[in-house]
């Protein structure tokens, strides 16, 4: 690992534990995950937690760094004392849990020609005909962009579930805007399957509002882990600092909301978070 990608991952863990802080067990568990911070060179890690296998799949490969240029809020003095003013440390990310019932796919990453996703999974001896469940957090195609290859579907037998407030929020959008998302759901149509918040899906995983990245976000728990999509675009930056947005959020003053309220809760219960966008790898 170079110098510079060492000390990144050193500035951000600092910032985690900072913002993280709390009891002493949940300080230690933060710790421990700190230390376990590695960036693997087949961009894959797996975690065991509460009976599940849950794996980090970077979709991208190397080095991803967010441009400051996104974060308009933060200002250039609050940059420069993080040190990130070259990019704040990111990742193109999805997750695989294995569960004694299932085994679900969150989110499918871009689906383009340089994308890891479906290697990685090949790596693992994971077919994209073998994935039984795609669990969406939203329509952006850095999520869904790996559910279809041209206009074929990619996993035949996958049952996916995106909220319904996500999928009608939209459907109403200029068509410019929609269209990636409205061709990818009418190729699934037969196997689409719109929730409520609040709704426990196959797997045991409770679907929980988390909107104003787009209409309808969505954050998934199971157990201990937390799966909290595009709450995060850049660590380093909004864990400490959760009132500033990225560019990509739709409804800022919701967005915010939700970040603070998940942040927070995941500290309150010493959750494990997994974020699609956190720096490899993307557990926290």
């Amino acid at each position: 690992m170079s110098r510079k990608k060492s000390w990144m991952l050193v500035g951000v863990a600092a910032l985690l534990l900072s913002a993280c802080s709390g009891n002493a067990g949940k300080q230690q568990k933060t710790e421990a995950m700190a230390d376990s911070m590695q960036i693997t060179d087949n961009g894959i890690k797996t975690i065991r937690l509460d009976g599940m296998e849950v794996t980090w799949i970077q979709d991208n490969e190397g080095e991803h760094l967010m441009p400051v240029s996104l974060f308009s809020d933060a200002s250039d003095k609050l940059i420069d004392s993080l040190g990130v003013q070259n990019g704040i440390p990111s990742s193109m990310s999805t997750f695989l849990v294995k569960t004694a019932d299932a085994t679900i796919l969150f989110d499918t990453g871009k689906g383009l020609k340089n994308s890891c996703l479906t290697s990685r999974l090949q790596s693992l001896g994971i077919a994209p005909a073998d994935i039984k469940y795609i669990y969406l957090t939203h329509f952006h195609g850095d999520h869904i962009g790996g559910m279809l290859k041209g206009d074929s579907v990619i996993s035949p037998n996958a049952q996916v579930y995106a909220a319904k407030m996500e999928y009608d929020g939209w459907m109403v959008m200029p068509d410019d805007a929609k269209e990636q998302a409205e061709r990818v759901m009418s190729a699934y149509k037969d196997r689409l399957h719109l929730f409520e918040f609040g709704d426990t899906l196959p797997g045991n995983v409770v679907a929980m509002k988390a909107v104003g990245h787009t209409p309808g976000h969505t954050v998934y728990q199971t157990g201990k882990l937390l799966i909290i999509g595009d709450l995060i675009h850049g660590a380093a930056l909004q864990m400490v600092n959760p009132e500033i947005c990225a560019s990509f959020d739709m409804d800022k003053k919701a967005a915010i909301e939700s970040r603070k309220s998940f942040l927070n809760y995941a500290k309150e219960n010493g959750l494990t978070i997994a974020g699609m966008h956190l720096p490899a790898p993307a557990f926290r």
